[in-house]
């Protein structure tokens, strides 16, 4: 594939953060999806017909034999996200898959090898690293004008039944640990320049029907130093969302999502800082950036597996 020809994508999962990619994508020159792939053949269909998409399955193993596709974005259940990237991967796809990468770090490890075996862009949706909000943040880090001494940051969703974002029926079950937490560790790591050497988590009751526990707290240090603690909860009845503070050497910034504030509640313009403020659609960009640049992405699956390592032994933690 030159650099000038247009790069054709299949999205499989065609929910509610399908759709936000489909939005992203739209915004983006030299990017077309050309298969869409959804659990409903009929409501697929639907969302193909609004965005001019020619071919629908409910089989993404029928996306992945079109030889026209070259990279696959994966909205699908958190269970089946390392063994899809693997079948995108074997079929010569570049791909992103949304967070979590994995549910089992074995799997996710087994996303690397296959990466590195195949040499393909493998990326997983760490949606934090691209929000101009924690962007601002990280470039002021960059530059030596903020060191992070602390973030906290509270993750609040009212799910006491099993459903999306949209507050639609899920076919799978959701979880703090591997799906929300996983945005956090990530990205404590991230702007803090250094790798978590020590993690603690404590949880809620289990739901008697979900399965799951509701209610859990983490701490996090990382090497240099700094530390994390990061309250989440599903029974939370509002605001919902995810709230973070930075406190560091020179300030103390509060992000939510792609707004940011000082620690008097002043708003910070984070306008001029990228070319959207749309998060998944930056998130996008520098997928299909890479592809083309034949380079290893902001958030590949290389650079996030250490979060996944932290998951495990928080995992190990809890069952213990």
């Amino acid at each position: 594939m030159s650099d000038k020809q247009t790069l054709k994508v299949a999205l499989s999962g065609a929910g509610a953060f399908g759709i936000k990619h489909l939005d992203g994508i739209q915004n983006i020159p030299g990017v077309e999806v050309v298969s869409l792939v959804s659990r409903e053949l009929e409501k697929t269909r639907e969302v193909a017909a609004r965005y001019g998409i020619g071919h629908v399955s409910t089989e993404l193993a029928d996306s992945l034999a079109l030889p026209e596709v070259d990279a696959v974005i994966l909205c699908t259940p958190t269970q089946m996200h390392a063994a899809q990237a693997i079948a995108c991967m074997k079929a010569g796809k570049h791909v992103q898959v949304e967070i979590p990468l994995c549910d089992l770090l074995a799997d996710g490890e087994e996303v690397l090898r296959v990466q590195q075996e195949t040499g393909k862009v493998a990326m997983c949706g760490h949606t934090r690293r691209f929000n101009p909000s924690h962007q601002w943040v990280h470039k002021k880090i960059k530059a030596g004008e903020f060191n992070i001494q602390q973030m906290d940051v509270q993750t609040y969703f009212f799910r006491r039944t099993n459903m999306n974002a949209l507050g639609q029926a899920r076919s799978w079950t959701d979880h703090l640990l591997w799906h929300h937490a996983a945005h956090t560790v990530d990205l404590f790591a991230y702007q803090a320049g250094s790798p978590i050497v020590k993690a603690n988590a404590v949880q809620g009751p289990i739901h008697p029907t979900l399965g799951i526990a509701m209610d859990m707290s983490i701490q996090l240090k990382a090497a240099n130093g700094a530390i994390c603690t990061l309250s989440l909860s599903f029974n939370n009845d509002g605001p919902l969302g995810t709230f973070f503070r930075y406190i560091g050497d020179s300030g103390t910034y509060i992000a939510r999502y792609d707004d940011l504030f000082n620690g008097k509640e002043e708003k910070i313009d984070v306008s001029k800082v990228d070319v959207s403020m749309n998060g998944i659609e930056l998130q996008d960009r520098e997928f299909f950036t890479a592809i083309r640049e034949g380079r290893e992405p902001n958030s590949s699956v290389a650079q996030v597996l250490p979060c996944y390592k932290v998951l495990h032994e928080l995992e190990l933690q809890l069952k213990g």
